[in-house]
């Protein structure tokens, strides 16, 4: 049942939404700066910490996979309905703050899954086509 595991992903939201709030209002802005990206992380945490010490029942647990596959969506409209014009039109800042946050990103995928750069998956001679038959 999906509704297990609601109240988490409600009580990250809504810290997230208010540390988000507070951002904005630190930096001037009337908007929730980073509220979402805080709530995920949030919720990444909490879930594993609750998996790892055994706290979490197996519905609650389907019931949050549930909503973290249904979160992606949502945060793509929500970014979708964001004033990209507005944006790029106040000029090159944003563009190149979005180029390095994406060139950032990409470095620390490999750090973060923690694989060497080295090791690659067409090192393998099973994914080549060179298996022994």
């Amino acid at each position: 049942m999906v509704i297990y595991g609601v109240a988490i992903l409600a009580g990250c939201f809504l810290v997230g939404t208010i540390a988000g709030e507070i951002i904005g209002s630190l930096m001037g802005i009337d908007s929730n700066v980073g509220g979402v990206g805080i709530a995920m992380l949030l919720l990444i945490v909490f879930v594993d910490k609750l998996v790892k010490s055994g706290k979490i029942t197996k519905p609650s647990l389907d019931g949050l996979s549930f909503w973290n596959q249904m979160y992606i969506p949502v945060v793509i409209a929500m970014a979708a309905s964001q004033n990209v014009l507005g944006a790029l039109t106040g000029g090159p800042l944003a563009i190149i703050a979005g180029i390095a946050v994406v060139l950032i990103s990409w470095a620390c995928v490999p750090l973060l899954s923690g694989k060497k750069t080295a090791d690659s998956s067409f090192n393998n001679s099973a994914l080549r086509g060179e298996a022994d038959a």
